[in-house]
């Protein structure tokens, strides 16, 4: 990336639907996580990414080719898990849906325009409650310990971020299309 190029930071992610994602939003709200409010429940497939901003044609060209190659999936939330000690994260877990998720992320990820200094391995996952309080941890990974949904995954979304405020959904990506 060129320096001083205007870039657009983005994210691809696949939405929880509902009732789940609300509940789930709302639970990592009650632990004190203020990106509960920017961010709706959802498992990451790129995080957080700056781009050059002339580059967004060609890597919305990109994520089309990736949907277009990759067949609808079920996803099996189950149950929590947590990043600790590494990182003060308290998550729930897939219990299906996990190689599905992986071979998108590397495939999003392989865009030329795409450039990523992941400090983690990507593990596909729905935060709950992150950067708070260790009884807040405890509370989110005891309360959700019984979570349970399974849905279908039509599509994935291209977020952007204008560095305040929510993510916005940018375009959705029908997978098989």
């Amino acid at each position: 990336m060129a320096a001083g190029a205007p870039t657009t930071r983005i994210g691809v992610a696949i939405d929880i639907p509902e009732p789940w994602g609300r509940q789930l939003t709302h639970r990592r709200a009650a632990s004190g996580d203020p990106q509960a409010a920017y961010t709706p429940a959802h498992v990451t497939l790129l995080g957080p990414t700056d781009v050059p901003t002339e580059a967004m044609t060609a890597v919305e060209k990109h994520l089309e080719s990736v949907a277009a190659a990759h067949r609808p999936f079920t996803i099996h939330l189950r149950g929590t898990g947590t990043f600790r000690p590494i990182t003060e994260v308290v998550f729930v877990t897939l219990a299906i849906g996990i190689s599905e998720c992986e071979i998108l992320a590397g495939a999003i990820a392989s865009a030329s325009d795409i450039e990523r200094d992941a400090r983690f391995p990507y593990h596909p996952h729905v935060t709950i409650a992150q950067d708070v309080p260790a009884p807040a941890l405890d509370a989110a990974f005891e309360d959700l310990s019984a979570f349970s949904a399974r849905f279908e995954v039509a599509s994935f979304t291209l977020f952007s971020h204008g560095g305040e405020g929510p993510w916005r959904p940018r375009r959705d990506f029908r997978l098989g299309a």
